[in-house]
């Protein structure tokens, strides 16, 4: 069993940045990482991901160079360090984990509850 809790969200003026957390319980340190956002009447997109071991990440063309994922193994924490932030980030974020090293959400099959992120402008 996996269970992911984000924290971190909250609301910021463009140009500010966030870091969000995803506190992770279960058998993840073997499971690639990743965050999706969901704005309002939008699907969820894919942010960033994570391998197992650090070694490989990726991110939306639209938050390269702005947006750095981590995690820390040893503490079972996943990271989303969220700089020059704009209004168009603003939605909820949510952390995913699955044993593939994957861009696309269906491939995930454990999810957190998600955590607002709102940026004004």
């Amino acid at each position: 069993q996996v269970q992911l809790v984000e924290s971190g969200g909250g609301w910021v003026q463009a140009g500010g940045s966030l870091r969000l957390s995803c506190t992770a319980s279960g058998r993840t340190l073997s499971m690639s990482m990743g965050w999706f956002r969901q704005a309002p009447g939008k699907e969820r997109d894919f942010v960033a991901a994570i391998s197992r071991n650090g070694a490989l990440t990726s991110y939306a063309d639209s938050v390269k160079g702005r947006f750095t994922i981590s995690r820390d193994n040893a503490k079972n924490m996943v990271y989303l360090q969220m700089n020059s932030l704009k209004p168009e980030d603003t939605a909820i974020y949510y952390c995913a984990a699955d044993g593939t090293f994957s861009t696309a959400a269906y491939e995930y099959d454990w999810w957190g509850q998600g955590t607002q992120v709102t940026v004004s402008s």
